[in-house]
């Protein structure tokens, strides 16, 4: 065997084979293309080679590029086509043998190959839309030669892995091979290419697929009006179908140029390096600097839920879906029926869906046992409360706890702003206290914040955070503080929108801006589907806010069919004269002449005090990453993740110009609005927040 580089090795004879092992994923570093585009050459040139295999070693084939050479300055080697142009112009047959995963460019590699044999278990895919780019080595202009141009548009812009046995079906692989024999399999197709003297088939060359499409641009039409929701704001999916269009309607050399022009523009431009950014920032939050990765976890074997209402059902739905047991814990029957019924109900929506079976609906709910005492949590792992949120209920529920839960129980608190601290202080064992805030709809929302006390317990910290990766959340640490980071954020964007409102705009101007940036509706359009009557007292209520004068007139939100919006029977929303006309009364009672604002001043009134508030969690040692507070606003409130969370973006726009616009903002609003210390620190150094 020839070591041709330190990842790449060279079997020679009439079969030769070519092995890469780069650890861990095989990803196309200049090394391995250096390694690929000499082994090929030598087998090659080598007289006794009639046919070369590619295979790799590892637990995957080529599973794509190497994106932290994104963005850095190229090094000398081979580039990704050199190595394609070695297989796909080469005179003997060359056959990829995959495994695993082949993704992105490893697919676009093996598709150099002329034939493609793959385990049963093995996955391919173009997946670099969800990084925000397109396949830039030939993917979008090879896979709709074998695929057609309908299944390509699918799946560039899904990034979908396709199972090779689908894989099998569509054309894209030539053969399975038996699991785990995959290196004799794959020898074994190539002495039958030999014999049966099978031509070298180059997928460049099969035009007849995209032919048969030129002409109807009622296909590309057709599946952007499908996708046009999905797609909104993301530059890549658009991007991709393009490329799928140039496949059908220019020669391949031609499509190769638009596809690289177009792969250039997004990997250059914000929306990738943003979704690059996501992509390890959703990798690094599980890092936490103080809990050492050793750290001994506890066992979570039965979770014990308080509260059988909305969050209470959702978050227990979780446990059950990740195969624990649950007892959820009510203090009447009917609420308990109630509650148990919902989650029912939830399951069996989705089996009518086709996503669960009803065998398995029935495995969730024998999982579930309701109770109505407490003392049914005392063999429980973990408990997580989920009732009202007030702190001296909340403190009564915990000491209550104390005396049932097992020694060595996680006593959880799903509070959304409240004290964890105080809560633990209930306890004789507040090391054991944590907090586990689920967003609502708590078995759909991906994200979990897991709320630190100063007391709790470092193991408790590291079984709360792998029990939400068991249960299928991202989870961010964060400190006590009022709202943690989410809400306490949220809280800044809300009082500006209020103010803006006051001071001349109306609600749906300022939903029209957040919803263009990427929301996926404004606050005021969030407040009318929550209710705006959550918190509010018809007995109580003196007209001394918007809110309250829009409730007193029963416009409580969608579900009354008014709010800040007027809804016609199917919630579909419209500017509401009722509310504008409410709204200059209020600002003439106030003495407010109102202005008109530009969608700038909007968007940055609304951003920036959030990206201060971000700083200031920094500055406070609340979060440990500015990517962690992204995380949190990616995944739990709609931010755009092609603009990657709101400290990404106060790098994006530059920190100077947030600390100028928080600057003059405090002097017209007050000192609360000024740039915090460690914002203008950052901005005067010239650094970004997201490398603090």
């Amino acid at each position: 065997m020839d070591t041709i580089n330190e990842v790449t090795k060279l079997e020679r004879g009439e079969i030769a084979v070519l092995t890469l092992n780069s650890p861990p994923v095989n990803a196309l570093s200049a090394t391995v293309r250096n390694g690929l585009a000499a082994g090929f050459k030598a087998a090659a040139e080598d007289p006794t080679t009639k046919a070369i295999v590619l295979i790799c070693e590892g637990r995957t084939f080529i599973a794509g590029a190497d994106i932290t050479e994104f963005g850095k300055p190229a090094k000398e080697s081979a580039s990704l086509f050199d190595v394609q142009s070695a297989m796909e112009d080469c005179p003997k047959p060359v056959i990829a043998a995959i495994h695993g995963t082949a993704l992105g460019g490893g697919l676009e590699v093996a598709l150099c190959a002329h034939y493609r044999v793959a385990v049963p278990s093995a996955k391919v895919g173009l997946p670099e839309v969800n990084l925000g780019l397109l396949p830039g080595a030939g993917g979008t202009q090879r896979l709709p030669r074998i695929v057609g141009p309908e299944k390509a548009l699918e799946m560039v812009t899904s990034g979908q892995h396709v199972p090779a046995k689908a894989a099998l079906a569509m054309g894209l692989v030539d053969e399975l091979a038996p699991e785990g024999d995959l290196r004799n399999a794959a020898i074994a197709f190539a002495a039958k290419v030999l014999s049966e003297k099978r031509p070298l088939r180059k997928v460049r060359d099969q035009n007849e697929k995209v032919e048969a499409a030129r002409g109807k641009q009622e296909i590309f039409a057709d599946f952007r009006k499908a996708n046009a929701r999905k797609f909104r704001g993301f530059l890549a999916p658009e991007y991709n179908i393009q490329c799928i269009e140039a496949a059908v309607n220019l020669p391949f050399d031609e499509g190769i140029k638009v596809e690289r022009k177009l792969f250039l523009e997004l990997v250059t431009g914000v929306q990738s390096a943003a979704q690059r950014y996501v992509f390890f920032a959703e990798r690094q939050v599980w890092k936490l600097p103080d809990v050492p990765e050793d750290t001994p976890v506890l066992p979570v074997a039965k979770v014990g839920v308080i509260g059988a209402g909305t969050m209470g059902g959702g978050i227990s739905m979780n446990f059950l879906n990740a195969g624990l047991p649950v007892t959820i814990v009510e203090t009447s029957q009917a609420a308990l029926d109630r509650g148990l019924s919902v989650i029912r109900k939830n399951y069996e929506t989705t089996a009518k869906r086709g996503r669960l079976t009803l065998e398995e609906v029935e495995a969730r709910m024998g999982r579930l046992t309701g109770a109505l005492d407490l003392s049914a949590l005392a063999d429980a792992d973990l408990i997580i409360e989920a009732v009202f949120e007030n702190m001296d209920v909340k403190k009564e529920v915990f000491g209550k706890l104390d005396a049932i839960a097992k020694p060595g129980a996680i006593l959880a608190t799903n509070t959304s702003y409240l004290n964890v601290d105080e809560i633990a202080s209930a306890t004789q064992r507040p090391e054991s206290v944590i907090g586990l805030h689920f967003f609502s709809p708590a078995n759909v929302m991906r994200l979990l914040e897991v709320v630190r006390g100063d007391k709790t317990s470092k193991s408790v910290i590291a079984t709360s955070m792998q029990t939400a990766k068991k249960i299928g959340k991202i989870a961010a640490l964060v400190g006590v503080c009022h709202g943690f980071v989410g809400n306490r954020m949220l809280s800044m964007r809300q009082r500006q929108a209020q103010a803006i409102l006051l001071e001349g705009a109306m609600p749906w101007e300022i939903d029209k801006v957040l919803y263009d940036f990427g929301f996926p509706m404004g606050p005021f359009a969030m407040s009318d589907l929550a209710g705006l009557d959550i918190g509010w007292n018809r007995e109580t209520s003196k007209g001394e806010t918007l809110r309250d004068r829009l409730c007193e007139l029963d416009r409580r939100g969608q579900k009354t069919g008014a709010g800040f919006y007027d809804y016609d029977e199917a919630r579909n929303a419209t500017p509401s004269p009722v509310t504008a006309d409410l709204i200059e009364k209020f600002r003439a009672e106030k003495g407010v002449n109102g202005r008109s604002f530009t969608e700038d001043e909007i968007l940055e009134r609304c951003i920036f005090p959030m990206i201060n508030e971000g700083a200031k969690i920094l500055q406070e040692g609340k979060a440990s990453r500015a990517s962690d507070i992204d995380i949190v606003w990616i995944n739990g409130y709609g931010w755009p993740v092609y603009r990657g969370g709101p400290m990404f973006y106060g790098d994006t726009v530059g920190l100077p110009r947030v600390v100028e616009s928080l600057t003059k903002l405090a002097a017209e609003m007050g000192d609360e609005w000024a740039p915090c210390e460690l914002l203008v620190k950052t901005a005067a150094e010239g650094k970004r927040l997201q490398d603090l």
